[in-house]
Formats: structure tokens, C-alpha cells, sequence
């Protein structure tokens, strides 16, 4: 094959779907030196993104409980009902009134990844002067824009770009020997383009073809380049040229070297099971990306969201199974695979839903949506309130945390992103006020114990409830506390305590293991200082 066909071939995007498990694989190759600072920081942290194509109607994914009666009456045709069968499932009896939540019946399995302690929820989530635009709003998402600003680069790429500069010359190398990300799909999205605007992306049909591409690419390069955009672009080129047999050769070999559970409980229907098992597959082969993208598309509900006969059943009920069954199952795998405390996996989508329904037994383009975080380290629970049903604007959801500050919040928390690669993502001002969406487990020698003063404490939620083997405890600190928790049978006995003195401010999670103990009712007490909080608690062991 002659360099021209290999060029026209790769489109300067993409070489073609790379077929894994069946699916298509774009691998973006963003590498570079790996710096020190970085491999201390990061520590290998995978974050896996899940995008909801079409713009998820958050109002019947999590229905407020404490306007259920204004929810009923904006959408009757489609409302989830609070009685039956097929009722919604109620989240959290824990929660305050404000953050009441039912769950569409075919939440099941979130239910169940809540209750284990490795669900977040920010309610909410979006940005000023929502776009309804399907591919502007995705482009804002992915560049991490204001509404009326245009960037020719994503906040992914952005983050890479700084974290891992000078690509191709230095990489694959021993120390990084694969794509930064990896998107699965047939092409690379703007989310992983850089500053300088070169699609930094591989693609290719499947590895047989991608084997048969590169080693019949013939011709000499030019000895020189021009030092100009276009030149930058077709260095570039050249550069992938010499590199892409390297990154397609290690995707195959550590494909075929790692392993998927056959007890991990997927879903069966859709392909985002599919999608998240190349990825645990890869992980498991001892994968080093950074950042994938997988999909699930559907979401653009605007008529048949909803069966007339059963409004919890349809279109949405279906995405919601595939969904949170697939994100059910990538845990169950990442756990038996040893993998589960280096992935994070969130949900995103464009923009939400009206909160009105229409007469299509659906909802058009609307505004705010929750985001979905999971991870063996995440701070279970709710952050913020449920959407004021009474207070819209032009019938639609009003957004309350900026998407960049939930991204900004994981690059930095979790991803370990220095200052300078916050800049470079533009996610610095979003970051000054983290949400506490991961949990920082506090190492070392504990501080001198202080007074406990605060005007915000308590526990925030006990998980799971009913408990077997342990239990978790989410619970906030304005300052260093001696901590004291006891758990105590109904006649006052107890059956375990723990005490130390905890550190630093803000949200904490504290993992209590339950020694063999008959079923029934206790009573968890949390201490910190002079405040104490009880809670019920169900062991079934």
C-alpha cells in the first residue's frame, strides 16, 4: 500500500473501528514523557466516562418523594407510580426531606450498588444558558466551555496533554506503554482533542487489518516538515505512523493476556456490557490508559418514553435496566479481577429533560440532570437537594453544580491533576470548591485531637441497611474530632466499638466490620466530641 492510501485511509481522525469483544475501539494516543510528579500522584487511577446520548429525563430516573404530588400532576402520562407492583423503589429512608428519592423500578441494581456505599449522586448537574442543541451541548460538555465560548480542544485531551507532554517522541516506552485513552466507538470525540487542534486518535477495523495496513505503508517520508499548523499535522502523521504497529500490537497482547469474570452479573441487553467488558479485559491485561469513553445512546425520549398502558415500562425503562445492570456487572468484574480501587466510573449526558411531559407519553429537550459517580471510593450518597418542581424556569429543571466542577472535582480528587493541568483543562475555578464526591482516606499519625465546634455534622448515611459483614459510615466534620463509634444489640450490649481520632474537615467514610452476630435490629451511635448521632441498623448475616 502506498503512503497516500494509508494517509486517505486514516482521514487524519481515524484508521477505522478497532474490533474488540465485537465492538469498535478508537485509542487515543495522547502520550509523552511521563513525569515523576505525575506517576506519584496519580497512582494509576482509571476514570471510565459514560455517556447518555439523547439527554436522560432525570425526573423519572430519581423521582422527588417530597413533591410527589407536582410530579404527578406535570406528567401524568409518564408519572412512575408511588403504589404497586411496580411502584418506585424508595432510595434512602436516612436522607433528609428534601433529598426523599425514589428510584424508576428498574433501578434495582443501583439500589444495590447504593447500598453497599459505591454510589453517588449530584443532583442537578449542568451549566449556564443550557444549549438544547444535541451537538452543541455535547461539545460543551466536552470542551469544558462557558455557553457562548467555542474551543477546538476537550478538557480530557487538555488534561493529558499537561500531564503527559512531548508525544510521539518519547512513547510507547517502557514506562507508558499504551494510548492515554481509549474510546470505544468508530471514531475519537472532541473531549480528547488537544490544544493545538491534531485529533490525536488511531482507529482501525480490526487487528488483523490494522497488522496488514501498517506493513504495507510504503514510501519515504519527507526529510522536512514546514513549521506551521499544517506541518504540525503532518509530522504528527508520520509520528502515528512509526508508532501505531506499537500501541496496535500491545492492545492484542494484553487483550488476549487479561481475562473477564464469568460471574460478573451483566446486563444482557444493549452493548455498554460489552463496551465496559473490553475494558476490565484491557485493565486486567495490565493495562495503563488513563481515560476511556464508552456510550449508550437512546436517550432522546421525546415520544414513547413511556407505554400508555404502563408508564413504567417503554423506551426509558429499558435504558435504565441496560444501564445501571451493565454498571452492576463492570463492578462485580472489577472486584474479582483486583481492580476496583483504580476505576471510577461516571455517567454524563448533554442536558436533561422538560420536567412538563408532552402528549407523546414524552419529554422534550430540557435542562439540569443528575450525574451518576461509582467506585469503590466514592462518598455514598446524595449531594444536594431535589429540583424545587414549584420554582422552574420555562418549565425546565434549574441546575444547581456546574459540570465542570464535578469533572474538576474528579481530575483533582481522584485523577490527582496538579494545579497546572487544572489550568490547562480550564477546571481551576470550578475546583476551589470541591464536591465531596470521593472519599480521602486519612493516612498517618492522626493530628492532635481539637474540641469539636461545627455548625455542620452528623452522619449522613449508614450503608448497606440490612448489613452482613460490615458497615459503612458517611459523616461530615468541620474540624479534627475524637471519633467514637459503638454498634449495641436492643438491651443496651455492645457488640463493637472502634475509636480514634480523626483529622481534616469535610466528608469522611469509616468501613465497620460486624463479627458473627444473630439477626436482628441494633443501634449504630456515632461520637464526635460531645455530639452524638444514632442510627437503626438490620443485620441479616
Amino acid at each position: 500500500m502506498k503512503r497516500r492510501s494509508f494517509l486517505r485511509n486514516m482521514g487524519l481522525a481515524s484508521l477505522g473501528p478497532l474490533m474488540l469483544n465485537g465492538l469498535p475501539v478508537s485509542a487515543m494516543s495522547k502520550t509523552g514523557q511521563l513525569q515523576q510528579l505525575a506517576a506519584n500522584s496519580t497512582n494509576g487511577k482509571v476514570l471510565v466516562l459514560i455517556q447518555l446520548h439523547g439527554g436522560n429525563d432525570g425526573l423519572n430516573t430519581l423521582i422527588p418523594i417530597d413533591q410527589y404530588n407536582i410530579y404527578r400532576s406535570i406528567r401524568p402520562n409518564i408519572a412512575i407510580p408511588d403504589s404497586g407492583n411496580r411502584k418506585y423503589i424508595s432510595l434512602d429512608t436516612t436522607l433528609g426531606d428534601g433529598q426523599q428519592l425514589g428510584l424508576h423500578p428498574d433501578m434495582a441494581s443501583f439500589k444495590g450498588l447504593y447500598d453497599k456505599g459505591m454510589a453517588s449522586v449530584i443532583q442537578n448537574v449542568g451549566y449556564e444558558n443550557i444549549n438544547g442543541s444535541h451537538f452543541r451541548s455535547t461539545d460543551i460538555w466536552f470542551t469544558g466551555s462557558d455557553y457562548d465560548e467555542y474551543l477546538p480542544s476537550g478538557w480530557a485531551g487538555r488534561y493529558l496533554d499537561s500531564t503527559y507532554p512531548n508525544f510521539p517522541e518519547a512513547y510507547p516506552s517502557s514506562e507508558m506503554q499504551d494510548p492515554l485513552g481509549l474510546e470505544i466507538g468508530s471514531s475519537v470525540s472532541l473531549n480528547f482533542h488537544t490544544e493545538e487542534g491534531i485529533p490525536t486518535a488511531i482507529a482501525v477495523e480490526s487487528p488483523d487489518e490494522f497488522y496488514d495496513l501498517l506493513s504495507n505503508v510504503g514510501g519515504a517520508p519527507p526529510k522536512e516538515v514546514e513549521k506551521t499548523k499544517y506541518g504540525k499535522e503532518l509530522k504528527w502523521i508520520m509520528d502515528i505512523e512509526k508508532k501505531s504497529n506499537q500501541y496496535a500490537g500491545r492492545l492484542k497482547d494484553i487483550y488476549e493476556k487479561g481475562r473477564n469474570s464469568t460471574k460478573a452479573n451483566y446486563s444482557p441487553i444493549g452493548n455498554l456490557s460489552a463496551q465496559l467488558k473490553i475494558i476490565s479485559r484491557l485493565l486486567s491485561g495490565g493495562c495503563q490508559t488513563r481515560i476511556f469513553l464508552t456510550r449508550i445512546t437512546g436517550f432522546d425520549t421525546h415520544s414513547k418514553q413511556a407505554n400508555a398502558s404502563d408508564p413504567t415500562t417503554g423506551g426509558h425503562a429499558r435504558l435504565l435496566t441496560q444501564l445501571f445492570d451493565s454498571i452492576r456487572g463492570f463492578q462485580e468484574e472489577l472486584k474479582e479481577l483486583g481492580l476496583e480501587d483504580k476505576v471510577l466510573t461516571t455517567t454524563f449526558s448533554e442536558f436533561g429533560r422538560r420536567a412538563y411531559s408532552n402528549g407523546s407519553f414524552g419529554t422534550d429537550h430540557g435542562a439540569a440532570a443528575p450525574l451518576f459517580v461509582f467506585g469503590k471510593h466514592v462518598n455514598p450518597g446524595i449531594i444536594g437537594n431535589n429540583a424545587n418542581l414549584s420554582d422552574l424556569d420555562d418549565g425546565n429543571l434549574k441546575y444547581k453544580h456546574d459540570f465542570r466542577q464535578v469533572f474538576g472535582t474528579i481530575l483533582k480528587d481522584w485523577m490527582g491533576a496538579d494545579s497546572s493541568a487544572l489550568d490547562k483543562t480550564k477546571f481551576t475555578e470550578f475546583t476551589t470548591n470541591p464536591l465531596p464526591i470521593i472519599h480521602k482516606q486519612q493516612a498517618g499519625a492522626p493530628e492532635p485531637a481539637k474540641e469539636f465546634i461545627s455548625a455542620r455534622y452528623g452522619v449522613l448515611g449508614c450503608f448497606p441497611n440490612p448489613a452482613k459483614t460490615h458497615l459503612d459510615i458517611v459523616y461530615e466534620l468541620e474540624q479534627s474530632a475524637p471519633l467514637r463509634i459503638v454498634l449495641m444489640d436492643m438491651s443496651g450490649n455492645v457488640v463493637k466499638e472502634e475509636k480514634w481520632d480523626m483529622r481534616g474537615h469535610g466528608k469522611h467514610k469509616t468501613r465497620l466490620m460486624l463479627p458473627a452476630l444473630p439477626n436482628g435490629i441494633y443501634i449504630m451511635q456515632w461520637q464526635a466530641g460531645t455530639h452524638k448521632v444514632t442510627k437503626q441498623i438490620i443485620v441479616e448475616q
